[in-house]
């Protein structure tokens, strides 16, 4: 009889993680900016959960969701060690989003790939409340609790947060201005037409190139206007006759997929506001690439 009871336990505790998933991931993934590093944590919190006394637990959800958001920031605190050795500009590895758009959320809060950016510039507690509160919408007496500090201390670090983003940030357009400017960044990138780059880039754009030291990717981001009309149109001859394109969704933002004979090379996306496009994210790097083309390939 015990042994059938644990059975059962077991039975109950899997569905209770399985339920949970989607949340886990959301906020693991939003607090580390890489999918293959929430999955680590994920697998990490499943051990948790088998070896905890189930039985004193009134909402596994809500445990299980403190359990991770700890072990992501613990986690997010060495990567920051490694991502100072990383070559080149790190960007967030993307994910296909098409599937679920808020991937485990209340709201799409805190998924742009640029937001992810920018986070990665706030430690990761403050990071972690904010995407509580912004995605999931944690009462904030919860929040305090999961990144242990007083409920006074939580709102500090969440507006700590809101105002980096608003300081670093403009106001959006909406998704179908978004995707008309990544529609005209394209064409004039791949036509290297310089004049029509200035119009569509904002006066203070940068261009990041994520390629984790393995391909021929810039080293450090390209800034302002004509630096980076004059970067896209000097690689355009080469990079682009060979490539086929595909608009895919990344991070719940139109992207463009480029292929060279049937492999990816890139994810193209960007961040636009009413200036124009202000931010250029190419993720070459395919540690990060091969994992999100896989996942739109299906």
């Amino acid at each position: 009889m015990h042994f059938d009871h644990t059975v059962d336990s077991l039975e109950q505790a899997t569905r209770d993680f399985v339920a949970a998933r989607p949340q886990l991931f959301g906020i693991a993934y939003r607090v580390l900016g890489s999918s293959v590093e929430a999955e680590d944590i994920l697998q990490e919190a499943w051990l948790r959960w088998q070896q905890t006394d189930r039985t004193t637990i009134l909402e596994p959800t809500a445990f299980l969701a403190t359990v991770t958001t700890r072990l992501a920031i613990n986690f997010a605190q060495s990567a920051r060690v490694r991502r100072e050795s990383y070559v080149g500009p790190w960007l967030p590895e993307p994910i296909d989003t098409s599937a679920d758009p808020y991937v485990g959320a209340e709201r799409a809060e805190a998924l742009e790939l640029a937001v992810l950016l920018l986070l990665e510039k706030l430690n990761p507690v403050e990071r972690a409340a904010y995407v509580l509160r912004q995605a999931f919408d944690y009462p904030y007496a919860q929040l305090a609790d999961i990144v242990e500090t007083t409920e006074a201390n939580a709102r500090q670090l969440v507006s700590r947060a809101r105002r980096h983003l608003a300081a670093e940030r403009r106001e959006r357009v909406s998704p179908a201005q978004h995707r008309r400017l990544l529609e005209v960044f394209l064409t004039a990138a791949q036509t290297g037409d310089l004049e029509a780059l200035e119009d569509v880039l904002a006066a203070d754009v940068i261009s990041y190139a994520d390629g984790g030291g393995v391909r021929g990717a810039s080293k450090i981001p390209v800034i302002g206007r004509s630096h980076v009309s004059k970067y896209v149109a000097a690689f355009a001859p080469r990079f682009w006759p060979p490539a086929a394109i595909r608009w895919v969704e990344a991070n719940g933002r139109p992207a463009v997929l480029v292929s060279v004979d049937g492999d990816a090379v890139a994810l193209l996306s960007v961040d636009a506001s009413s200036e124009g496009v202000d931010r250029i994210m190419w993720v070459i790097n395919p540690a990060k690439l091969e994992p999100y083309a896989a996942a739109v390939a299906v």
